[in-house]
């Protein structure tokens, strides 16, 4: 089992641009930045997928979070992140052994988008993989949640 990492953002916008040209943007719904591993596979992506698909925390009619993306007509942008496997352990600079090669990271953040995009039945939008891009956003709430696909608790 691999360790693929998920920090999910509620927003109300969110968009992703590359020496100014956008990328990919949304309105409501999700910003996800995605971390992979070597050692992750089809049943990593499907768990996270299937997680994010169904998380209920955009607000009801009477303030609680109890409504999915699907209730709210919400889209999600993936970024790929590799730095949320940043090894901290030791010194003042971050050490990034743990995040996968991108031959082996570009199948499984290609096959994680295709997950989302089967699980929510909407397209998805992202960034370029490797690339030095801009993220902007507006966390709605704030509401941010992290997923570990190693510790499924």
């Amino acid at each position: 089992m691999g360790r693929m990492r998920a920090v999910l953002q509620r927003v109300s916008e969110a968009s992703v641009t590359m020496k100014g040209e956008v990328l990919g943007e949304i309105e409501r719904g999700f910003l996800l930045l995605l971390g992979v591993e070597a050692a992750d596979s089809q049943e990593d992506i499907d768990w996270l997928a299937g997680k994010i698909a169904r998380v209920r925390v955009f607000t009801d009619e009477v303030g609680k979070m109890n409504l999915g993306l699907a209730d709210v007509g919400g889209r999600v942008l993936v970024v790929s992140q590799f730095t949320l496997h940043a090894s901290l352990k030791k010194g003042n600079r971050p050490g990034y052994t743990g995040a996968a090669r991108p031959e082996v990271a570009v199948p499984l953040y290609e096959g994680f988008v295709a997950a989302l995009e089967r699980e929510t039945g909407t397209a998805v939008e992202t960034g370029r993989f490797g690339a030095d891009m801009q993220v902007a956003l507006v966390n709605d709430g704030p509401v941010t949640l992290i997923y570990d696909s190693k510790r499924r608790e």
